[in-house]
């Protein structure tokens, strides 16, 4: 049987359920999603046990969308909005999003547009036939954000098409005889960097992450070059756990040489990674290096995605299921559970992942209904690798910034934008409002008021703590006036050269390139300023260099040499780290509910790999295999 015969069947099931003054317009799969368009959305909304009763017959998630004869065009339904909702709600933007017939509407006090028991929204949607939604504005608009949202508006009618496209893959049938599931290395494995793993089952392939090595010239890119990858027409779905370059940097080469399907991640997720994904490719024109893609395959990459929330349990391919969770490591970054088959198999993917409720996130979340099979990072993951509680790390910067102020020198932390300069601000503004540090300019340099913007975007990402501070106290540390942003090279100029102290947080957080750079070639000569590095330098970076001992370097290039003394002070603070430390990783395993019969470990050097992996085995009878780089390992 075709997709088009079981669409045809279920159409005619819908219409025989639904009551005859319905009118069923068209029947689609979008996606994992079963679709039915209707003249009637409201009698739909009114009578709830319609839908539930169609999903237990046909077993699939449903959607109701009111066929595009009914609503509004974009200009008038946009008037109509702002004259329904109350001035005092103050609506900032109206996103619309033709592709699903929504609308997201962001207003400063998100009560008032939604109204009492909903009414105003109710009021909205049989104004303009659109569905809407209610959120807060962010505190910093993101000019990310905007982009993407706009730029999906514009896309509305070939994402539709796209959708269609993943939906008629997913629904095209699944073998029952001669099950198997295997999965092969093709990065990240027993180093780290270059993140990229396939699940292979007969009817279905997934790639879990294409990342970029950024501090390895020789061997940057993951294995995607094999025959059993390619032609990667053949791959069904494209899942990132988050937003590094070291695990979707290369995601938009995929498109580049002719991958059409989907990429599914969290709605931070997608907003990050191209902030990252275009920074890498500025990066690459400033080091006169040859981009691997261009701007257009990052906008392939946006056209293609299909944002998932934590939760969300969705199909992917005919066989494969998939739900994101917490991972606790950066913004928006995913535990990955896939469920195969009818029952088959389940394995989970941490990707990078942290245990330990930190200053932005609830820890990773480890509870499932089944779990066989979990592959793990194991950045921190050898015998001695324990890392200083949050408390201790603050403790340690309030030390480390307060003495280095008070002799009237200059703080530089290179920072990864994402992730660790967030929680970095929070524990600054911490110890200057309560008077433990001096009051300080914090300049923030590079991408890190961006990625600082995408934060304010999704509050609800956030830890149960923050979120509370941030909505019921009105209270955003991240949004303090200590913080200075970095906007033109004339200001960054302005403070190398101004011997007045203050802190500098600045990227690249590897000291691999970035504006982060001129500070330290301006700063390294004097012995009263400190670099802090707070996050993990891998192998072969300036940082881990520096890190390691290293105090001559040329920071310049082979036509033009700059031979620099790295003189002021060097300190490594581990707490701040949103990798697991061997504790945490062992902790997330042994109450993990189940746990599992095997552990596959990656994402960290050998030595890392080979020592958490013998002793989970000998410790706990769990087996275990750290995997290299072009192995595959069978499951069924």
């Amino acid at each position: 049987m075709t997709v088009e015969d079981v669409l045809r069947e279920m159409g005619d099931k819908i219409r025989a359920t639904v009551p005859s003054s319905i009118d069923i317009t068209d029947v689609e799969f979008e996606g994992a999603m079963l679709v039915i368009y209707t003249k009637h959305p409201e009698k739909f909304a009114d009578n709830g046990d319609i839908v539930r009763h169609l999903a237990k017959i046909l077993q699939k998630r449903i959607v109701i969308r009111p066929d595009p004869s009914v609503l509004a065009d974009i200009d008038s339904a946009d008037a109509s909005i702002r004259k329904i909702i109350p001035a005092e709600a103050g609506v900032t933007n109206i996103y619309f999003e033709p592709d699903i017939g929504e609308i997201t509407i962001e207003a400063e006090k998100p009560g008032i547009a939604i109204g009492q028991h909903g009414n105003i929204l109710n009021e909205i949607k049989k104004a303009v036939g659109w569905t809407p939604k209610v959120i807060r504005t962010p505190p910093i608009m993101s000019k990310t954000v905007q982009e993407i949202r706009g730029y999906i508006r514009s896309m509305a009618d070939e994402r539709k098409n796209i959708l269609r496209t993943v939906g008629r893959k997913i629904h095209r049938g699944s073998s029952k005889d001669d099950q198997w599931v295997r999965l092969t290395a093709l990065g990240g494995y027993r180093e780290v960097g270059r993140s990229c793993s396939l699940l292979s089952t007969q009817d279905s392939k997934v790639l879990i992450d294409c990342g970029v090595n950024v501090g390895n010239d020789n061997h940057p890119s993951p294995y995607i070059h094999l025959g059993e990858v390619l032609p990667l027409q053949s791959i069904d779905a494209v899942v990132i756990t988050h937003a590094h370059l070291d695990h979707c940097g290369l995601l938009p080469l995929l498109y580049k040489y002719g991958y059409e399907g989907p990429v599914y991640c969290t709605f931070p997720t997608r907003d990050l990674m191209t902030l990252l994904q275009i920074d890498y490719l500025k990066v690459a024109q400033a080091e006169a290096k040859k981009a691997p893609y261009s701007s257009e395959h990052i906008r392939d990459v946006i056209k293609h995605t299909i944002p998932m929330n934590y939760g969300d349990t969705v199909d992917i391919a005919p066989d494969v299921r998939l739900t994101f969770h917490n991972a606790g490591h950066i913004l928006g970054s995913a535990v990955c559970h896939f469920h195969v088959g009818d029952g088959l198999y389940n394995i989970l993917f941490t990707g990078d992942m942290k245990y330990e409720r930190t200053w932005l996130f609830n820890p990773a979340h480890n509870r499932f209904p089944r779990v066989e099979t979990v592959v793990m990072e194991s950045t921190y993951g050898a015998s001695q690798d324990f890392q200083p509680s949050r408390n201790d790390a603050s403790d340690q910067i309030k030390d480390l910034v307060g003495r280095t102020l008070s002799r009237g020198g200059h703080v530089l932390i290179p920072v990864f934008a994402v992730g660790r300069s967030q929680e970095v601000m929070i524990v600054l503004e911490q110890l200057m409002r309560t008077g433990q540090i001096p009051k300080t300019p914090v300049y923030l340099d590079g991408m890190i008021w961006e990625a600082t913007a995408i934060h304010t975007a999704y509050p609800e990402y956030l830890n149960t703590q923050l979120k509370g501070q941030i909505f019921h106290q009105g209270e955003n540390p991240l949004l303090s006036e200590i913080f200075q942003r970095v906007d033109s090279y004339e200001m960054r100029s302005k403070i190398l050269d101004d011997p007045t102290p203050c802190v500098v947080l600045a990227t690249s957080g590897m000291l691999n390139g970035g504006p982060v750079m001129d500070y330290l070639k301006h700063w390294s000569p004097n012995e009263k300023d400190t670099l802090i590095f707070v996050g993990y330098q891998a192998e072969g970076t300036t940082g881990r260099k520096i890190q390691k001992g290293m105090r001559e370097m040329n920071l310049g290039s082979v036509t033009k040499p700059e031979n620099i003394r790295i003189n002021l002070d060097t300190v490594t603070c581990d707490g701040f780290s949103g990798h697991s430390d061997r504790r945490q990783l062992v902790n997330y395993i042994t109450k993990m509910e189940p746990i599992p019969d095997r552990l596959v470990l990656c994402h960290g050097e050998e030595s890392k790999c080979l020592d958490l992996a013998s002793s989970m085995y000998r410790k706990y009878g769990i087996e275990t295999v750290a995997l290299k780089n072009l192995e595959t390992i069978r499951f069924r």
